[in-house]
């Protein structure tokens, strides 16, 4: 048994590259699965316990003006766990050059609804203290002790930094996740007369029983506010930050079950091809170790011992390099993205089982798969080589003068191709799956890229202009600058469908508004209509909607007392980002419901202007927040940065798993031609002319493999799109004619690098060895 271990280790050096190239396709399936599992385990344990910890509101309530002694009732609603009241309003921070935009809340006495992490300091207790998130601190370089001024109801208030915190409510403040221009602020109760004028709230944080309908509760806050200056309600499901993350979790957590299950399907591909090759070129070995009396079991053991070792050092590789590489990256990006204080990605240790399992499953299997039949065999039999096969006329030799021009090594190639047709397809296998994976990555970057772009395509203003909830528009004052304008109102509503039920938008605006431009499914410009809604693509496919049928909405701000309506489906629409319902303010209005409009789309005369439009509604208190045209295209570079690497180590992944797969099934194919390539060495063939004669024979299986990866690529890449779409987030799935062209150029361009790399198997061959081998 010491020889079988000694010839595993000689049968793995003298084919080390081969089994470099083995041991990195494994790695990279086993990174993929261990780096994404880890992040995404990781990311749901930690928003789970710290919304907990620091108890999260279940909803939120607003109104004009509510007093101390209104607050009192609330609590005595049916399904309240507890309810606490704090004054929330915006401020302004300048700058040379900028305006920092500050919201600020007060911390009730004995907080614990929302409560903030302390990063620095300490709570403010008198009124001229206040907390400021740590990432603004950091940009601006405050410390504690510190003074800030800020601006807000039309008064100049001086504050001294007391802490540095975070806070549950705001795990992603904006689009962009803006630290410079955007924060976050906490004072004490007793600072509300200071910023108000007199003390009184304008916000209850409700945290609700478990097990009670929140829904409920809020239709009962809603009815019990009828004397008051109610203005409306968020549940913690539509707030920003919670939806958000909420919605990065499960798009994490498909990618941790789709990425690597492909990656694990093609390396158990090529593993599989690799090893059955493997143990059918060493038929001859097998036969001397049956003839010299060792027992099958023992032979079948060995060459799977060569399978399991490639496969622990793969896993091995793979999880060690996403310790090192994937999980700093990831951090790094959910820092980025996110307020998560505290979290830290680890790989489990348990993370290296699945690819480990997955790959010698396979590799054990393969080597039974192909050992068995051989090992039935005499061992006279299996120190033969195989007979040569009898091979008819090809097709081509029997057109007349056809055969006669074509050159003796083309002649070769053809023979060599149609006599071992096994072998072609095994080899054509390896590199059309290499290939559907290429295309796979290449459109799914190509997809990011089009998700990027949309925004500015869709979102052609120069200015959006939020004002707060209950601001009537049809008063508001415009500077002379502006070339356009339009309004529009964003509702939230449910999609009822059958028993679920499912969270969306709807924005109303006018047919005239040129502003926000939609796009049908074959991206080509739409216009609104009084006739019906548009739909999003994302919730059509889901929900399986096609134009003329009817849908029902339910509209969920309690104003609106839930009311259903049934829409006819006029258009589907593509849109990649924020997907969201449109209507016009007449067909809203067919169903009775009346339309106030929230938010201003400008259009400014020219991009100088745009700083003073921008100036002049910053001093509106009636505005809550504004963005520009800098923002949006901010925001498309924002989704391009934040998923960017996790695209391109899927495209060096895609790389490496088909440079493997081409070397290993090409330098197989060397090792059972010896004593045909020694031949062609003995008559005198240069070592170039045989190199180009290997090359030939690659480059022919590679475009034989590209005319069926091309469509199965295609129809492989719109599964794994609809697998991690949801209906919150639609991904492109239509593969453009550049993106198929690079994918095949990168598999004709490896082809030639494993030529390259082989050159130093064939220059090898003894001459003699291989032709005395039979004997």
């Amino acid at each position: 048994m010491k020889k079988l271990v000694v010839k595993l280790f000689r049968d793995m050096k003298q084919s080390i590259v081969q089994c470099i190239a083995l041991v990195l396709v494994i790695a990279v399936g086993a990174f993929f699965y261990a780096g994404l599992s880890s992040y995404s385990q990781k990311q749901r344990e930690y928003t789970e316990d710290y919304f907990a910890t620091y108890h999260l509101s279940d909803l939120n309530v607003y109104y004009d003006r509510v007093a101390v002694e209104d607050v009192a009732q609330f609590a005595k609603v049916d399904g309240v766990e507890r309810i606490e009241a704090r004054y929330t309003t915006d401020a302004l921070q300048y700058f040379d050059g900028y305006t920092a935009a500050f919201t600020i809340h007060s911390l009730p006495s004995d907080n614990q609804i929302n409560r903030p992490m302390i990063i620095e300091g300490r709570l403010p207790s008198l009124p001229a203290e206040i907390m400021v998130d740590s990432h603004y601190a950091e940009e601006h370089s405050y410390q504690l002790g510190d003074s800030i001024r800020l601006s807000t109801n039309g008064r100049e208030v001086a504050f001294e930094i007391s802490g540095l915190i975070e806070n549950v409510e705001y795990v992603k403040k904006n689009a962009t996740q803006d630290h410079k221009t955007y924060a976050i602020a906490y004072v004490a109760q007793e600072a509300i007369p200071k910023i108000a004028g007199s003390l009184y709230y304008n916000e209850l944080l409700i945290d609700t029983k478990e097990g009670y309908d929140v829904d409920f509760i809020a239709k009962t806050m809603e009815a019990q506010s009828v004397y008051l200056s109610y203005l409306g309600q968020t549940s913690k499901e539509r707030s920003f930050g919670y939806a958000q993350i909420q919605q990065t979790i499960y798009n994490n957590g498909m990618m941790s079950k789709v990425i690597p299950l492909i990656l694990f399907l093609i390396s158990a591909i090529i593993l599989f091809l690799t090893m059955s090759r493997t143990i059918d070129s060493q038929r001859n070995q097998i036969g001397i170790m049956k003839a010299l009396g060792i027992k099958n079991s023992w032979i079948m053991f060995h060459y799977m011992e060569y399978a399991l070792l490639v496969s622990i050092i793969g896993s091995l590789v793979g999880c060690i390099v996403a310790l090192y590489v994937f999980i700093p990256l990831v951090t790094a990006s959910s820092a980025k993205s996110y307020s998560l204080p505290g979290i830290t990605f680890a790989l489990s240790p348990w993370s290296v089982l699945p690819p480990l399992l997955f790959s010698s499953s396979f590799g054990l299997l393969s080597v039974y798969w192909s050992g068995r039949t051989i090992l039935n065999e005499r061992a006279a039999h299996a120190m033969r080589p195989k007979p040569p096969r009898n091979m008819k006329n090809l097709l081509i030799e029997r057109i007349p003068g056809m055969w006669k021009r074509i050159s003796f090594s083309h002649k070769i190639i053809l023979r060599n191709l149609f006599l071992n047709k096994k072998k072609a397809v095994a080899s054509s296998i390896g590199t059309m799956v290499s290939m559907v994976l290429l295309i796979i990555a290449v459109g799914t970057q190509a997809s990011l890229l089009k998700i990027a772009n949309q925004i500015e395509d869709v979102y052609t203003y120069d200015l959006r202009v939020d004002y707060k909830i209950g601001t009537a528009l049809e008063a508001i004052d415009l500077p002379s600058d502006i070339q356009s304008h339009h309004f529009i109102s964003t509702l939230p509503v449910e999609l009822v469908e059958a028993n679920n039920r499912e969270n969306a938008t709807i924005v109303v605006m006018e047919k005239e508004n040129n502003l926000i431009q939609l796009f049908d499914q074959a991206d080509r410009p739409i216009a609104m209509g009084d006739h019906g809604v548009i739909v999003p693509k994302s919730y059509a496919d889901h929900y399986n909607i096609v134009e003329g049928d009817f849908i029902q909405l339910r509209f969920t701000q309690p104003e609106r007392r839930n009311q259903s309506v049934t829409m006819e489906v006029a258009q589907i629409t593509n849109q990649y980002n924020h997907p969201s319902f449109y209507i016009t303010p007449t067909y809203l209005e067919s169903f009775r419901v009346d339309y106030h409009p929230t938010s201003m789309l400008i259009k400014a005369n020219n991009d100088t202007e745009l700083a003073g439009i921008r100036q002049f509604f910053e001093q509106d208190q009636r505005v809550n927040s504004l963005t520009d045209k800098q923002e949006i295209q901010e925001s498309a570079r924002y989704i391009l940065n934040q998923n960017q690497f996790m695209f391109v180590m899927f495209i060096i992944s895609a790389v490496i798993l088909s440079l493997g797969a081409v070397y290993t099934i090409s330098s197989i194919n060397i090792h059972e031609r010896n004593r045909e390539l020694a031949t062609l060495k003995v008559l005198g063939y240069p070592i170039g002319k045989i190199n180009r004669l290997i090359f030939k024979e690659n480059i022919i299986l590679t475009g034989l493999a590209a005319v069926i990866a091309v469509p199965l690529g295609m129809y492989c890449f719109t599964i794994v799109i609809n697998a991690l779409s949801s209906t919150h987030q639609q991904i492109p799935d239509q593969l453009n004619v550049t993106g198929l062209l690079i994918s095949i150029l990168l598999a004709f361009l490896l082809t030639m690098l494993s030529n390259l790399l082989l050159r130093r198997n064939i220059a090898n061959i003894h001459m003699t060895e291989s032709l005395k081998s039979v004997e």
